[in-house]
């Protein structure tokens, strides 16, 4: 469980509200506080780290919406600013959704089927973030004075797994925030594997060669990671797996409509602790380096795509969520807001 900056960091407290949606308690920060004057809101969603729960999140809210109000009031927020509200709700299985306590727990304590229950759990959670954006508004804004037009995501651990398939797979979300999360699942299972000592991994020669396709991580699953997962989607169009080279003109072909389709016009912002031994950066290093590749703005194959990565780690940092974590994230939060307003969409995001 990770540990996360505490609610010192915001100045101020921040009104919650809950609803019942579609099932899902979900908690609203910041309805109260949007200026009467504004009419489009952009909504942050919190998803939380494994093993907590969506009160985990108030502090990130607070420091969030008190920071862009603060900037609002001060005018310096832009010409047309937005407000903005932050949500949160439990991750399947977790808190006021928990069904199964052992299913949340990783192979060293005794679940068996981890792999398949931490990928089918934020990849239901990433599914019930849509499902939000499509109902909460209606309940949040029942006479249809504000009208929710951008939406951002921002997740910690397993949060930050599952805030880059939202980012990947929902075209209404325009930017995301993975702190200690990792785009490559293939890759932090087998570091887990290893490091768990088990039989799939250390009982052939050499060792992890028979993971993929074993009971700890079955064919099935390994392919719902090369449909879903950003680096099995993405880095598995690419022969031989090789991440570090530039993709062939033929691996290029097949890569900018799936980069069009998914990221194009999207900002990233990857925080990663450089001492956690839980999700290693070196597990997320190899699509982060492809993914930098692609969109960098002198060489990139991809530099005509608008898509702006920002990539963070922390030194000495375990799996933790920092304050300077924290401080970085509300600041990329008020970049996002503040860059929309030169921004041209083709019409509203939700």
């Amino acid at each position: 469980m990770p540990t996360l900056a505490g609610p010192h960091l915001s100045p101020s407290p921040v009104t919650k509200k809950s609803f019942s949606v579609a099932g899902i308690i979900t908690d609203v920060y910041g309805l109260d506080e949007i200026p009467d004057q504004i009419t489009e809101v952009a909504c942050l969603w919190l998803l939380h780290p494994r093993l907590q729960t969506r009160a985990d999140m108030e502090s990130v809210a607070a420091a969030t919406v008190c920071d862009w109000n603060k900037r609002l009031k001060d005018g310096k927020a832009g010409a047309s600013p937005k407000g903005l509200i932050a949500v949160s709700f439990d991750q399947r299985n977790h808190g006021s959704r928990e069904l199964s306590p052992s299913a949340n727990e990783a192979w060293r304590a005794g679940n068996e089927t981890h792999a398949q229950d931490m990928l089918s759990i934020y990849h239901g959670t990433a599914l019930d973030t849509s499902i939000l954006m499509l109902y909460l508004p209606p309940y949040i804004f029942p006479q249809s004075k504000q009208t929710v037009t951008e939406n951002l995501v921002l997740g910690i651990s397993l949060g930050g797994h599952a805030t880059w398939l939202s980012l990947l797979h929902e075209p209404r979300v325009t930017a995301a925030i993975a702190i200690i999360g990792c785009p490559d699942y293939t890759r932090l299972m087998s570091h887990r594997a290893d490091k768990s000592k088990r039989q799939s991994w250390v009982s052939t020669s050499p060792k992890g060669i028979g993971f993929i396709g074993s009971s700890d991580f079955p064919a099935a699953l390994a392919t719902t990671v090369k449909k879903y997962d950003p680096a099995g989607l993405l880095m598995g169009q690419l022969e031989g797996g090789d991440c570090l080279r530039r993709p062939s003109e033929k691996e290029i072909q097949r890569l900018r409509p799936l980069m069009q389709r998914h990221l194009a016009g999207k900002k990233i912002l990857n925080l990663s602790g450089g001492a956690d031994k839980l999700v290693p950066y070196s597990c997320s290093e190899p699509f982060i380096s492809f993914l930098s590749y692609a969109v960098d703005k002198d060489s990139g194959w991809f530099a005509d795509g608008g898509v702006e990565l920002t990539n963070k780690v922390f030194e000495g940092v375990g799996h933790e969520m920092t304050v300077e974590m924290l401080q970085v994230a509300v600041e990329f939060v008020a970049h996002v807001l503040t860059a929309a307003q030169s921004d041209k969409p083709d019409g509203p995001k939700m």
